[in-house]
């Protein structure tokens, strides 16, 4: 009996670049690189495991749809941990991507040359084109056909990835037709490497001569429109407050508190996604394992990012006491287009006990509790906390402070005048 292929859900940048493998943007590239390359594709080990048993690996999309297939022809360590692993070898397509904003302009480079002439000006943009931008392309281009070639992929463009298309479109009819093709070339997070992939793809998808833009200038009407609707200023953005501390340090009284003031001052939607009661609504069945802990926290991570989306406020107060999982969080925020605000309530664990309000310690103590947080399971202080407040002896009044202060001085809220 054949071994079971596992299936795997890349990230989005493994999405991506996926896609361009499929499209042959990465030619003469067919598959994901081993170590060292800038096309790679990492998993959990124990999914890298069983893609070496059965010999191949299924990728998928979030959905779960089957989008190709890669042959495990090495794998290499990906981390530190050892946690993850990296899997190299060619892919194998199984169906296109249909859904998605404007999924009609995602073309392969063979498509964009069989539509495009050699005499085609082609600009790479990722950002709004300015008037300057503009009036640079119409003087290169001579008359000829233009191509705006928006790169959409994960981390690259500087509007969100519909927004840089509806701007390049208007774009496009304002300088008589050009056309728009997107292409999801994702960031390293390099500049040299970022570089270095760029260039490649370009080349691959430009039939004829490249321009590029330098951004300066100021936006027409109808493309700062755009701009303006996908960054709105700091006052309507969405934003996630997420209070992190040990059970007992005050950081569901903090955020009850602060829902309260936002909701006084009527400035901002809020939405408090409380622990007790997304574990009643959201996260019924899930155990008090360390698994099922963090899938709760990762629950309430995107549901807070899609409230940020629409530029909803979301108040979040789990213990969360593992760095991984509130980085992931604050990625599923940040993709969402929202701010992410971390407050660590650094109460000590001694005034946490001594609290105790519901015997928990005493019970965690006494081994009635396993793997609870700051006694028989470790709490990773976060070195990312854009507040720490210790309530330790002082009102809810007075700690409040420490957290509204810093959320008007980055004009997230209004300080009030009354």
């Amino acid at each position: 009996m054949p071994t079971p292929v596992p299936q795997h859900c890349p990230t989005p940048r493994e999405l991506d670049d996926l896609e361009l493998l499929v499209h042959g943007a990465l030619a003469p590239l067919t598959g994901f690189e081993p170590a060292g390359g800038l096309v790679t594709l990492h998993v959990p080990a124990d999914v890298a495991e069983a893609a070496q048993a059965a010999g191949e690996l299924e990728l998928v999309d979030p959905e779960g749809l089957p989008l190709a297939r890669v042959a495990v022809e090495s794998t290499f360590d990906a981390g530190d941990t050892g946690e993850t692993v990296g899997i190299a070898g060619p892919v194998t397509p199984l169906t296109h991507a249909e859904f998605g904003a404007f999924r009609r302009l995602y073309k392969s480079p063979g498509q964009v040359r069989a539509d495009h002439g050699p005499e085609t000006l082609t600009v790479p943009v990722t950002d709004a084109l300015t008037l300057v931008d503009l009036d640079r392309i119409r003087e290169k281009s001579g008359g000829d056909p233009v191509l705006l070639l928006a790169l959409t992929g994960h981390g690259t463009p500087l509007l969100s990835p519909a927004a840089l298309l509806r701007a390049s479109l208007i774009a496009a009819q304002q300088l008589g037709g050009a056309h728009v093709v997107a292409v999801p070339l994702a960031s390293r997070g390099d500049a040299e490497a970022d570089h270095a992939l760029g260039q490649r793809v370009v080349d691959a998808y430009a039939p004829g001569p490249v321009l590029g833009v330098t951004g300066e200038g100021d936006l027409g009407d109808e493309i700062a429109a755009v701009v303006e609707h996908d960054q709105p200023p700091v006052d309507g953005q969405g934003l996630v407050l997420f209070f992190t501390g040990l059970s007992g340090s005050g950081k569901s009284t903090l955020a009850r508190a602060l829902h309260d003031v936002i909701l006084e001052r009527g400035e901002r939607t809020v939405t408090s996604l409380d622990g007790d009661v997304v574990r009643r609504n959201l996260s019924a069945g899930l155990t008090f394992s360390k698994e099922d802990r963090e899938t709760n926290i990762r629950r309430i991570g995107w549901v807070a990012a899609e409230i940020s989306r629409h530029g909803g406020v979301a108040i979040c107060s789990p213990i969360a006491p593992f760095d991984t999982t509130r980085q992931q969080v604050r990625a599923m925020v940040d993709e969402a287009g929202g701010a992410f605000v971390l407050i660590h309530v650094a109460t000590p664990l001694e005034e946490c006990e001594r609290r105790d309000r519901k015997g928990l310690y005493a019970k965690a103590r006494a081994g009635e509790i396993p793997e609870f947080t700051g006694i028989s399971s470790p709490y990773e202080e976060p070195a990312d906390a854009a507040v720490r407040v210790d309530t330790t002896g002082r009102s809810i009044e007075d700690a409040l402070d420490d957290v509204l202060d810093h959320l008007y001085d980055a004009g997230y809220l209004h300080r009030s005048t009354g």
